[in-house]
């Protein structure tokens, strides 16, 4: 059945609540709507949907399976996030953890530094073939061609929001329904062909540096990155590695000499560091080697010692990458207090997400790694347990996840649900009134206006309808909601609580529903057109005189 609905103003938004239907309201009169907009019903509203995921994925040798594995399930975060309950405006830009070494020099390694790859793995078959001491590697089968089907991946252009150029940008997105990947691929389909990385990057994985370049240059104009963070968008960091972070200062690039002093060498009589060096150039560990009670991270100078002074610490501080984050996100909770960074690592930890450190049983493991597994695969293979990696995930309360386990999904939903959580749907806190109660539904009647940062105050026109039914949705099947000619941004409001109308996009969301609210707004805006920074949206609408007796519980879950 389709909903008529009186509004005046309107703005970019979407609340929501339960079901009134035309008995449930026989109590209520008609609404003289002239004079009838209480300054105590105008209320703020929540319209934040922007999504910023930032991946740093290991490309050193070991990572074939793991990388095979984040690509053939990481569809499992993306339908959480184009759920019609959600419908994040998302974006999606990946890196690598190659940010260069003395033993990586360019040529034999492509260093990234934090610069988005937004290409088809088959473009890059030749990253999947990794020559080691031993015999070489060859994982373009398992990595790349088993998982993607695309020999190229096309990026529609796109406004990045901080130029005027529409130009196609190194990430993946979907804005208001619309994707930037062309040639019909669906995101999940495009991200199985970009997420695998290669196999021949740098074995001294600097994943905390890689994140820091990667949102610098976000930051930066004349970066490929630029544009990529968008003031308002909730951040979610993702770092998928399973070896130590070896994110170095460079001017203290003599400690992976061989003609240097190989303090953190673990045997100083080989030709050439280990990752081990990772480890005993950034880790202190206390208690019985079989059974360590805690490690942490340490900075420590190129002689061995710790250091107060980071300029002297060989690795770079953690503190460089906790501040970094932590800049972002207070610039972010000055626009909204309850944003949180999200980060989280898909590291060497067991199936709890504990971190169990211990000395390696297996000499050459010690050798190599500087400390034991923190899991090991069904198939044998293991990871490093991490420690600065852990300490930037616990300054934001982040969850770690294993890296050895033989299906990403459940991770991956974990950490769309955190996002989720963030995407709070846009219920009007009063009980609405029904202006026309001998029409089938709630007619409600609102004003809704944005308030820029700047002082300047926009009425919001409403959303036309498009096709049988339903809001705004570009679903050929069913139709949706159309943004006015000419208009940036659009309303519809949502009132079906227990999905008692035909319109299936009419339905309230369920936080809505638990509330006992009675409508929700539903806003929309033109791709290329976002809310700026400091945009604050408000309604205000009619509402009964006796709460309770409409909406019984009202705002109690």
């Amino acid at each position: 059945m389709s909903r008529r609905v009186r509004s005046f103003l309107v703005s970019s938004i979407a609340l929501a609540s339960p079901l009134l239907t035309a008995g449930c309201n026989a109590g209520v009169k008609p609404v003289e709507l002239e004079g009838s907009f209480e300054a105590e019903n105008q209320l703020q509203l929540a319209v934040n949907k922007d999504v910023d995921i930032l991946l740093v994925i290991d490309n050193s040798g070991s990572m074939a399976a793991e990388q095979a594995n984040l690509a053939a399930n990481f569809g499992a975060m993306i339908d959480i996030l184009e759920e019609p309950a959600v419908k994040a405006n998302y974006r999606i830009g990946v890196t690598t953890t190659d940010n260069g070494n003395p033993w990586c020099p360019p040529g034999q390694t492509t260093p990234e530094g934090g610069k988005f790859v937004a290409s088809s793995c088959r473009e890059r078959l030749g990253d999947f073939v990794f020559e080691g001491a031993g015999d070489p590697v060859d994982a373009q089968v398992q990595a790349c061609l088993e998982i993607c089907d695309h020999e190229s991946i096309e990026l529609l252009p796109t406004f990045s929001f901080v130029d005027d150029a529409e130009l196609p940008r190194p990430w993946l997105e979907r804005i208001e329904g619309q994707s930037n990947v062309g040639g019909g691929l669906g995101t999940a389909e495009a991200f199985a062909c970009l997420a695998p990385q290669g196999i021949n990057g740098c074995g001294f994985e600097s994943p905390l540096e890689s994140m820091y370049l990667a949102l610098a240059r976000a930051q930066n104009p004349g970066e490929d990155n630029y544009g990529f963070l968008r003031d308002s968008a909730i951040l979610a960091v993702i770092t998928i590695s399973d070896e130590a972070d070896c994110s170095y200062d460079k001017d203290w690039a003599s400690i992976f000499e061989a003609e240097g002093s190989k303090t953190f060498w673990e045997d100083p009589d080989e030709p050439f560091p280990t990752s081990a060096l990772c480890w005993n150039a950034g880790v202190d560990c206390a208690g019985d080697p079989s059974s360590y009670d805690e490690c942490v991270a340490v900075n420590y100078a190129e002689d061995g010692s710790p250091t107060g002074n980071p300029d002297d610490a060989v690795l770079l501080p953690v503190s460089r990458f906790v501040d970094q984050l932590a800049g972002i996100e207070n610039a972010k909770r000055a626009l909204n207090p309850d944003q949180d960074v999200i980060v989280t690592l898909i590291g060497g930890v067991d199936e709890n997400g504990e971190v169990v450190y211990a000395d390696a049983l297996d000499p050459e493991q010690q050798a190599n790694f500087g400390i034991g597994p923190g899991c090991e695969g069904a198939s044998g293979e293991f990871a490093v347990p991490p420690v600065r990696q852990r300490e930037v995930v616990e300054a934001f309360g982040g969850e770690m996840f294993s890296i050895c386990g033989a299906d990403y999904t459940g991770p991956l939903e974990t950490i769309a649900d955190r996002i989720r959580d963030q995407i709070q749907p846009a219920c009007y806190g009063r009980c609405v009134a029904d202006t026309e109660p001998e029409v089938p539904f709630i007619q409600p009647s609102c004003e809704v206006e944005e308030e820029l940062a700047d002082g300047t105050v926009n009425a919001i026109v409403e959303c036309e309808r498009e096709g049988e039914w339903g809001p705004y949705a570009n679903d050929p099947e069913i139709g949706g909601y159309r943004l006015p000619e000419g208009a940036k941004v659009c309303y519809a409001l949502l009132t079906d609580a227990d999905e008692s109308s035909e319109d299936p996009l009419d339905d309230m969301s369920e936080e809505c529903v638990e509330l006992n609210f009675n409508m929700e707004f539903e806003i929309t805006r033109r791709p290329g057109f976002p809310a700026a920074g400091g945009t604050s949206v408000s309604a205000n609408c009619v509402t009964v005189d006796e709460p309770e007796a409409v909406c019984p519980g009202i705002g109690a879950a």
